[in-house]
């Protein structure tokens, strides 16, 4: 008598839990849904926040991180005094994929401004000259300015850091910068939109600039890590976001 084959018990592995999809992801989405319905164009402007907000029945909060979340991927850009302008970009992959992507690298980047800035502000406070110093001075004066008129001072925060680079006259070290500075431009964007972070982030800038200008290296590299780790505190990063 032919004998019955032994059944398999072995069982496919199980699919893996959907991933939760955040509200303000969801905002996002719809914003992106929206613009794309009525042939909006770069240069372009969304409704105000809190008519946006009150339309989409959301806080402004998350209004305001899905419009972050935006400016990161390149969708929108926002400037003081004219709202929410679209870029005429459109994100290469879909809008919550490339937000979860630009949440996964971030570790990546605060670790590589970390070893990279920290080096760099220690090597500027030692080899900067005085041209590099009124460089320095001139980018907190504008992001100061800046923030005074309601700004959040990135443009001057960048400036801020590129004055840094020049400074520590580290050609190589100014090329890496430069190679990640899109991803730098992530990370500035997401930190300097959450709450009383510009005036903090300011702050961190003169403790740098000040040890940089007394030509104290090690100062000037734990000033640095203190304010990249600062920075790094941002809500995508978060338990509940």
């Amino acid at each position: 008598m032919k004998e019955s084959p032994t059944p398999d018990l072995r069982q496919p592995p199980l699919p893996q839990p959907l991933a939760r999809t955040r509200l303000y992801e969801q905002v996002a989405e719809q914003i992106t849904t929206w613009v794309a319905a009525n042939d909006l164009r770069s240069g372009d402007r969304l409704p105000p926040e809190r008519e946006l907000a009150s339309r989409l029945g959301v806080s402004r909060a998350t209004l305001s991180q899905a419009l972050v979340a935006l400016e990161v991927i390149g969708v929108v850009t926002v400037r003081h005094g004219d709202g929410t302008v679209l870029t005429g970009a459109s994100a290469s992959t879909p809008v919550v994929q490339a937000i979860r992507a630009h949440a996964d690298r971030l570790p990546e980047i605060i670790e590589a401004r970390d070893a990279l800035e920290t080096k760099i502000a220690a090597l500027a406070a030692g080899r900067r000259t005085d041209d590099d110093l009124a460089a320095i001075e001139a980018a907190l004066e504008a992001m100061a300015d800046d923030i005074a008129q309601g700004g959040r001072g990135v443009t001057g925060d960048e400036l801020f850091h590129g004055a840094v680079t020049r400074a520590a006259h580290s050609s190589l070290l100014e090329q890496m910068m430069a190679t990640i500075s899109e991803l730098i431009r992530e990370s500035r964007i997401e930190s300097l939109s959450q709450p009383d972070r510009p005036l903090r982030s300011l702050a961190g800038h003169r403790r740098i600039a000040e040890a940089i200008a007394a030509g104290d290296a090690p100062a000037a590299a734990a000033a640095m890590h203190d304010h990249v780790d600062m920075v790094s505190d941002v809500a995508v990063l978060r338990a509940d976001r």
